[in-house]
């Protein structure tokens, strides 16, 4: 029986194989996250018809006679390039910009993906579109995320909320003319806020005093209806007359309603410093220029920066971190599992997933509001589709040769 018929055969398993490749490489051309494959040949047996001999003084060597006996596919090659960013505006989609994995909890076991396209389930997790909990780490009731720990479920809870923060330090910035006359006043307003979260407006009165570059202080705040005085202490406020800096110690302020936990700082700034105050001759230019309390803060919205850092934006104007996205990445990426539903899986050969954060370790950084679309190029896809049919065809054409020729052999008899 003629040997190439059955070495056809197996170039015709073989290009089918490559068919179902490029097949599905195809089919997955819009899939987020997806990693075309390439399909590697080997051929399978040799058999040594002669073999090889040494030369000698009298002739030369021999090259050993081998006939092939058909072709195998060695393997699928899993191509890891980045593909093309597509920009969605949704803040819980997104990209990796580099190398890494998402990690995903699915049945107690941690997979590993590309595609980021991610949605709030009941409780308040990133989950991916068939239930896939995105791995990171939570922050605390101070902002602080602790790397050290095993990554869990990212969540950000239904009314999530900061406590307030009590004001204790209020900034002052600008001049107070030092050419004004004794008895002239200017007023800065500032809100202030108490441990409860309470705020009050309370207004700062500078008063010229009779002796040059001097200023007293007063604050008052309306509680209830009523004009109500604050207690301030460390005063007056006093200019060196030749750099026009501050010369006294700390003012401050001590409110006699709310909830304070003590007195409140009037900080004016470090002499010679852009932000200090001053007492030039010139226009009152001295305004409160912020202060450090705030109120309870109910979480609103959230961003993902570069390094996967989920800040949240609440209610008060304050932005504090919730969480942090897990990256995992691999010695062998390409010797991933391929397991569907755009997840991958630990294999013997593709090493231990090396957990960490965004752009450190070999692991990309994130992209907020985009996907990563498939790597699948068509054009080269297509290439190979003529390959696959034109190698499947010639095979087919050799098994029909053999029948020829085996169908003479069969017709000697005649």
């Amino acid at each position: 029986m003629l040997r190439s018929m059955f070495t056809a055969v197996t170039g015709l398993r073989s290009h089918q194989v490559m068919m179902d490749v490029t097949g599905n490489n195809i089919a997955n051309v819009n899939t987020v996250g997806f990693k075309s494959s390439a399909t590697v040949f080997q051929d399978l047996l040799t058999q040594t018809i002669a073999g090889a001999s040494a030369l000698n003084p009298n002739e030369g060597g021999i090259n050993p006679a081998m006939v092939g006996l058909g072709v195998r596919v060695a393997g699928t090659s899993l191509s890891m390039s980045q593909g093309a960013t597509q920009m969605t505006n949704k803040n819980t989609d997104i990209s990796i910009q580099g190398d890494g994995f998402f990690i995903l909890r699915t049945e107690n076991t941690n997979m590993y993906a590309r595609a980021g396209s991610f949605s709030f389930d009941a409780l308040g997790r990133l989950v991916s579109p068939d239930g896939g909990i995105l791995q990171g780490w939570i922050a605390d009731a101070n902002g602080q995320i602790l790397l050290n720990q095993a990554p869990g479920d990212l969540r950000m809870p239904l009314g999530q909320s900061i406590p307030p923060l009590a004001t204790s330090t209020v900034n002052l910035q600008g001049n107070l003319d030092a050419a004004s006359a004794a008895g002239f006043q200017v007023t800065s307003s500032v809100q202030i806020t108490d441990r409860q979260g309470t705020s009050y407006n309370v207004n700062i009165n500078y008063t010229k005093a009779a002796t040059p570059n001097t200023w007293n202080v007063t604050a008052s705040s309306v509680v209830n209806g009523v004009n109500t005085l604050l207690t301030v202490n460390g005063g007056p406020l006093t200019f060196n007359p030749n750099t026009g800096g501050v010369t006294n110690g700390a003012i401050t302020m001590t409110p006699t309603f709310g909830n304070f936990p003590g007195p409140i700082t009037l900080d004016t700034g470090t002499p010679g410093q852009p932000d200090a105050c001053t007492g030039f001759a010139g226009t009152s230019t001295l305004i409160a220029a912020r202060q450090n309390g705030y109120g309870l803060g109910i979480l609103q919205s959230f961003t993902i920066g570069a390094d996967g850092v989920m800040m949240g934006v609440f209610s008060n104007g304050r932005n504090r971190a919730v969480g942090r996205v897990a990256m995992a990445a691999f010695t062998n990426p390409t010797g991933l599992e391929v397991t569907g539903r755009s997840m991958y899986r630990e294999s013997a050969n593709s090493g231990v997933a090396q957990v960490g954060q965004s752009n450190t370790g070999g692991r990309g950084m994130i992209a907020a509001g985009t996907l990563e679309m498939s790597n699948t190029d068509l054009a080269r896809e297509f290439t190979n589709l003529i390959l696959a049919q034109r190698g499947f065809q010639a095979n087919s054409r050799m098994i029909t040769s053999s029948d020829e020729i085996l169908q003479d052999l069969v017709n000697l008899k005649r």
